[in-house]
C-alpha cells in the first residue's frame, strides 16, 4: 500500500511510520512540526519508501499519485500543548479533518481518525465502552482538545454516511514510550523526567485519580490492525490495566531509584476522575489485546529518558510542566 500520515513527527505518528515501513508499506509523512520532531523520523534517512512533506494540514492536502490509506494523527495531544495551542488545536480538529477526509475520499483510500478517551471527558461510566457518550465540558480549559476530536469524529461518519468513504476510528488511552517529549505535560514524562533529575513528583489532588496506560507498541499494533480490519465505528484501543496516579508515581520512583519523594498541588480543572477502556470490541474484532505490563514498559521509557539525560536533554525549563491525566498521541 501507498499510505499518508498526517502528524507522522509525532510521538504516536512516528511509530505508526515504522510500523507501516515494516510491511513493506510506502510512507508519505505528514507535519508542520509545531509539536513533532524530526528526531523522531531521523533513523529513517536514506528509507526509499518514506517521504517526508512539512505542511499544515489545516490548509489544502495536496499529493500526487494513487493513495491506499489516509490516517489522520496531526493534533497537539499533551495537556501542555493543547492549552497553549488552543486554537490551533480546534483548528486541526476541524480544518485538518476536513482536508484529510476530503484528500481520502478524492483518492478513493481507506481514512483513519485518531480519536481519543478524552471523548469521553469525566465520564459517569466505567469503564468506557464505545457506546457511551461521554461527560465534556465543552467551554472548560480541556474542551479545545475534547471536542475538537468529538468534532472530528461527527465529520468522519458525516463522510462515511454521506459520502459512502471507507472510514475508521481509534479512541486512543494513555499512550507512552520512547520518543515522548520530556516536558509534554503527560504523567508518564513528566514523573520519569522529575525523578531522573532527583525533583519530587508532583502529584495533583490526593492522587486517586485513575488511568489506564498502554505501551506504544501495544498501541500501534492495535491501531494497524484496526486500519486492516473491517470495523467502521470507534474502537477503543488501550490496556485495560487501571492505577492511580500515585501508585505510577510510586512505581516510577522505584524503577528510577528516587528518593525525592512526591509532592501534591491542587487538582487541574476538569481533571477526569477515572479512565479505563472497555476493550471487548478490539478483543473479538481485532484479535488484539495489550501485551506489555506497566512495569515493562515503563522501564524501557525509563531507559529512553536515561539517554536523553546523558546527553543533556533533561535540563528543566524555567517552570516544570504539570503532568497530565490525559495525552494520547
Amino acid at each position: 500500500m501507498r499510505v499518508l500520515i498526517t502528524g507522522a513527527a509525532g510521538f504516536l505518528g512516528s511509530h505508526l511510520v515504522d510500523r507501516f515501513l515494516a510491511d513493506g508499506h510506502t510512507v508519505i509523512g505528514v507535519d508542520n512540526l509545531v509539536t513533532g520532531s524530526m528526531d523522531n523520523l531521523a533513523h529513517l534517512a536514506g528509507e526509499p519508501r518514506f517521504e517526508f512533506v512539512r505542511h499544515d494540514v489545516t490548509t489544502f492536502i495536496g499529493v500526487r499519485g494513487p493513495l491506499d490509506g489516509v490516517l489522520h494523527f496531526a493534533s497537539p495531544a499533551s495537556p501542555v500543548d493543547y492549552l497553549e495551542l488552543p486554537i490551533q488545536t480546534l483548528k486541526v480538529g476541524s480544518l485538518g479533518t476536513h482536508n484529510a477526509l476530503g484528500l481520502a475520499r478524492a483518492k478513493e483510500a481507506r481514512f483513519l481518525l485518531a480519536s481519543t478517551s478524552e471523548v469521553y471527558g469525566d465520564p459517569l461510566v466505567h469503564p468506557q465502552p464505545e457506546s457511551y457518550w461521554g461527560n465534556v465540558n465543552p467551554i472548560g480549559p480541556r474542551g479545545v482538545y475534547d471536542e475538537a476530536k468529538r468534532f472530528a469524529e461527527a465529520m468522519t461518519m458525516a463522510y462515511h454516511r454521506y459520502h459512502g468513504l471507507d472510514t475508521r476510528i481509534v479512541r486512543i488511552f494513555n499512550t507512552f514510550g520512547p520518543r515522548m517529549r520530556p516536558y509534554d505535560g503527560r504523567v508518564v514524562s513528566n514523573f520519569i523526567v522529575q525523578a531522573l533529575l532527583g525533583r519530587a513528583l508532583t502529584v495533583y489532588g490526593d492522587g486517586g485519580q485513575s488511568r489506564s496506560f498502554c505501551f506504544v507498541s501495544d498501541e500501534v499494533e492495535g491501531i494497524y490492525r484496526l486500519f486492516s480490519s473491517d470495523l467502521d465505528g470507534p474502537v477503543n484501543i488501550g490496556n485495560p490495566g487501571e492505577f492511580t496516579i500515585l501508585e505510577l508515581a510510586r512505581i516510577v520512583s522505584e524503577l528510577v531509584g528516587s528518593t525525592a519523594g512526591i509532592r501534591h498541588l491542587p487538582l487541574p480543572t476538569d481533571d477526569p476522575k477515572v479512565r479505563q477502556p472497555d476493550i471487548a470490541r478490539a478483543e473479538t474484532g481485532l484479535d488484539w489485546r495489550p501485551r506489555v505490563a506497566l512495569r515493562d514498559g515503563l522501564a524501557r521509557t525509563i531507559e529512553y529518558f536515561r539517554d536523553l539525560h546523558a546527553k543533556g536533554a533533561l535540563r528543566p525549563p524555567p517552570v516544570l510542566s504539570e503532568p497530565g491525566g490525559g495525552g494520547s498521541s
